[in-house]
Order: C-alpha cells, then structure tokens, then sequence
C-alpha cells in the first residue's frame, strides 16, 4: 500500500496565499475584477454557457459572484479566475476543495468568440499543474453533462481520462442530466 503524503498547502495554509496570476500559452489565469463584472453578466446570458451551468446573472449579481470569490479563497473552499488575454476569454475555477482530503473539482467555460482555440484545455493544464503542485492535491475532478461534447474534449485533452457515468447527477433547465467524471491523479502524466 503506497504511503499516504500529506498534502503542500495543509488546512489553513491557502488562506495565506496570495491568489497567484498563472500564465499558460496564449492566455493569462488572473482573480476576477470588480470591473469585469459586465462580462461575468454577458457571459452568463449567452445560451452556451447558460445552458451547461444553468444560471444567468445580472450585472449586480456578477459584482456578488465576484466578490464571493476571495471569501471562498479565505475558507479554502474554492478559486476562481478569468481566463484571460486583453479581455476576459472564460472562466475556470477550484471548487468543492479539500485540502485535507487532497481533492478539488474544476469547472470551466470560454466565450463563444475564444472557442476553437484550445483555451479550455490549456487553461485546465495550467491550473492542474498548479493544484498539484503547489496545494499538493491529489486528485481533480471534471463533471460535465453527458449531452457535453466540447466539455468532455477539453478535459481529455488536458490529460482527464473519463472514468465513469453519474446517472442523473444535475439539474439543468431542462431536466435532470447523467454527468460524466473525469480525474487526473498527482503523478499522471501531463497532457
């Protein structure tokens, strides 16, 4: 039985981290901005993104969305950053983290006008590598809609292998959807 590691960044030690600014090629993973609140409220108005993540926002619940994220940093339950260049191109974000346990889901979307560029998968290398690295995790999830194609390409691509079927495991507007799971374990290979 190989031996348990503890994990880099124990309870406690998140919070006292700085949210680093990661870079990958092409894109920059950055904390989200007060003012990028108008592209948080497009972007969940855009029937893509909407549709996989089941919400909309307005500007002034965008302005919430954001600010919730460094609290979540604090209680080292969750991160979030906007993929971004000039402009904000996606989102990507930590959630469900376990520090003690080593354990974290990542959810991910890109904008309409970014797609087909590999963004999503690069920016999902780009903050695995970091997860594992730095907050020493040793696994990370992927959940998407099984009706998800894009989704389950770019975790795939990002060295997710698929690995089960979770029946009827999201709610979506229009029903109950069966989720795929991928994972990465520390010491995969990277993509």
């Amino acid at each position: 039985m190989p031996a348990l590691v503890p994990p880099v960044v124990a309870a406690g030690g998140l919070a006292r981290l700085d949210q680093p600014v990661l870079a990958g090629p092409g894109l920059t993973l950055r904390p989200w901005r007060a003012d990028d609140a108008g592209d948080v409220a497009a972007a969940y108005e855009e029937p893509g993104i909407r549709q996989w993540h089941a919400r909309s926002m307005t500007v002034d619940e965008a302005l919430a969305w954001i600010a919730e994220w460094p609290r979540r940093w604090r209680r080292e339950t969750g991160a979030g950053w906007a993929i971004a260049d000039d402009g904000v191109l996606g989102q990507i974000s930590l959630r469900r983290v376990d520090l003690a346990g080593g354990i974290a889901e990542i959810s991910y979307w890109v904008l309409p006008e970014a797609r087909g560029r590999g963004l999503a998968a690069v920016a999902l290398s780009v903050l695995s590598g970091w997860a594992f690295r730095v907050l020493g995790l040793h696994r990370i999830e992927v959940h998407h809609s099984t009706r998800n194609e894009a989704s389950c390409r770019v975790a795939e691509r990002a060295g997710y292998p698929y690995e089960a079927t979770m029946r009827s495991k999201a709610l979506h507007a229009d029903g109950w959807h069966d989720m795929h799971l991928h994972a990465r374990i520390a010491g995969d290979p990277p993509a």
